[in-house]
């Protein structure tokens, strides 16, 4: 406890562009190793970048979406290093003036809220991919993703608990998702956090020595390592050794670090500007265009589901926590049905069937007109709320069967007449006078046993609203 613990977050997000940042070469993912590669991506003498305009849009994007300086000028540089996935000697991205400027974001750990800073969002392309073991004796190459284009995306060292790392990796994670400039793929390697970790002691301003952690694709991950990495670095200190700055990989089989190489510095890579890019150069007029074409946020549109619609903040967070999830939402809610009862079956008994057979919203074999016109149905009086349960499963199975000829079928529309409730109420109070002396004696559980009862007689079809009605006049 003696111990503070300092995180930043450096987020390589992969952008969602047909093609690569600096050439026309494809960027879908599974190709066959090297047949992406094109002449940029394997440097051949004389070839020259052309800037991918979309993944300009992109970055503004996200630099709007944090409210975060969006820079008039910026300027390319290559970041120069060796390594065998990387033909041309060098990376090409930004230094001194990045496209994304000082943003934030905030997190919420538990009810706790929390600001975190951004540093700064800057593009690049990425470099190839090294397969060991994938030829015998030896390392093979691809060069598939060798100019995909990224947006890095740096924090401030604001996070102090794994906890607090792992919900700003998920917002930000949901966020580039939700403004569409990422498909979040993590397993891909679309999303891919380097994480560094420092201690000091409490009560002291000194930083400690950071160590990185290279390119965590899990928020699982994510966690692990810095638990393992914070409780290392302790343990050094403790016994009165020195932590010397480094890169270091975590091994989910282990749950440890270690250390790759010791850390590079900024002009380790003899950055300058890449002379055969022009300076990029964005005007007013392109950003307003840009964020007049953007979907609403998450967290205006949770503040407006909750204002609108009266919504509970969780049910408006769950709704938000995704933008399919949004879309599915308000297209059942043009379709007629009412806000929170779609927000129930949306969170409670779609995602539930969603996560039984591994699918997200956008593939439900049931789709917004159809549960609305199910709930509809609830809300009319037609059926009860177990009765659309079960109508959900068998739409579940044949999401092309006709809801109303299904009621009718399965013997699940509701008794709704009112002279033929109360009869079935005569009669269950005339069976049963000891719970309607129960009742009237104040014992409020006798109520709902009637109730119980009245729908057993009507073998569950009798409107529970009319019953609760009709029985509380006859018990008054």
């Amino acid at each position: 406890m003696s111990w503070d613990v300092v995180i930043g977050i450096e987020t390589h997000v992969q952008l969602q562009t047909k093609t690569k940042i600096f050439s026309g070469a494809s960027t879908a993912f599974g190709a066959e190793p090297n047949t992406q590669a094109c002449v940029l991506s394997i440097a051949l003498p004389g070839t020259l970048p052309v800037l991918n305009h979309e993944a300009v849009r992109c970055a503004i994007k996200f630099g709007l979406a944090t409210n975060a300086e969006i820079a008039s000028r910026s300027i390319f540089a290559r970041k120069n290093y060796f390594y065998p996935d990387l033909p041309k000697g060098y990376q090409i991205s930004q230094y001194e003036l990045p496209v994304v400027g000082k943003g934030s974001l905030e997190i919420e750990v538990g009810e706790i809220k929390k600001t975190v800073r951004i540093t700064r969002a800057h593009l690049e392309e990425d470099a190839g991919k090294s397969s060991h073991g994938a030829v015998e004796n030896g390392t093979g190459i691809d060069l598939n993703r060798a100019g995909t284009p990224l947006l890095e995306i740096v924090s401030e060292p604001d996070m102090t608990s794994a906890a607090e790392a792992v919900a700003y990796a998920k917002k930000l994670h949901e966020l580039v998702q939700w403004i569409g400039i990422c498909d979040g793929n993590m397993q891909e390697g679309s999303f891919r956090c380097d994480i560094n970790v420092s201690v000091k002691r409490k009560g002291t301003d000194k930083l400690g020595t950071r160590r990185e952690i290279k390119n965590l694709n899990s928020f699982k991950f994510i966690e692990q390592a810095i638990h393992y990495e914070t409780q290392w670095q302790i343990e050094m200190l403790e016994e009165g050794k020195t932590i010397q700055q480094a890169t270091v990989l975590f091994n989910p089989e282990t749950g440890e670090t270690k250390a790759m190489r010791s850390k590079e510095e900024a002009n380790d890579y003899r950055y300058f500007p890449d002379p055969d890019l022009l300076p990029l150069e964005i005007s007013d007029e392109k950003i307003s265009q840009i964020k007049a074409d953007m979907t609403e946020l998450p967290h205006l549109m949770k503040a407006r589901l909750e204002r609108d619609y009266q919504l509970s903040s969780y049910d408006a967070a769950g709704i938000t926590s995704d933008k399919h999830v949004a879309d599915y939402f308000f297209a059942t809610l043009k379709e007629g049905a009412e806000p929170k009862q779609i927000a129930n079956w949306i969170l409670g008994q779609l995602f539930s069937k969603l996560n039984e057979h591994n699918l997200s919203i956008e593939h439900s074999p049931i789709k917004p007109e159809v549960l609305s016109l199910l709930l509809k149905r609830i809300q009319d009086g037609t059926i009860s709320n177990n009765g659309a349960k079960q109508l959900f499963e068998k739409l579940w199975m044949s999401p092309d069967l006709q809801i109303d000829v299904l009621i009718e079928s399965e013997g699940l529309k509701q008794v709704s007449d009112s002279g033929l409730i109360e009869t079935m109420i005569d009669e269950v109070l005339k069976n049963n006078q000891a719970m309607v002396d129960e009742y009237r004696s104040g014992k409020e559980k006798a109520f709902n046993a009637l109730v119980g009862q009245i729908m057993k007689v009507s073998k569950g079809k009798a409107n529970p609203g009319q019953v609760n009605d009709l029985l509380k006049k006859k018990l008054s």
